[in-house]
């Protein structure tokens, strides 16, 4: 059940920060410095962004402490669509991993 939760809300994850950001990027276009500025725009977009960069930076850590497989993709993911798509992301490949253990231990 565990699973289909985390693929679920990677999928979401993955869907919902684009649709903000294909809103901003049709009426900007790709203008990364008004992008960083939107970021920081006032204090409450500030807040969210450091929350994500902290978390961002929690979520490698664990990651490369656990050595996981494949990591750069996790990063990847994170860097171009965001946390909210990364961790469920790296969840979902967790709980697959641990059903193939469960299995072969059988």
């Amino acid at each position: 059940m565990a699973e289909r939760i985390y693929l679920v809300a990677a999928i979401a994850g993955a869907i919902v920060p684009y649709v903000f950001f294909i809103s901003f990027f049709a009426e900007h276009g790709i203008a990364l410095p008004s992008f960083h500025a939107g970021v920081f725009a006032n204090g409450v977009a500030g807040g969210f962004a450091a929350d994500i960069f902290i978390s961002s930076a929690v979520f490698w850590t664990l990651m490369m402490s656990r050595r996981t497989p494949y990591l750069w993709v996790y990063i990847v993911v994170n860097l171009t669509i965001g946390l909210s798509c990364a961790l469920p992301l790296w969840l979902w490949r967790e709980e697959v991993r641990k059903r193939a253990e469960r299995q072969d231990a059988v």
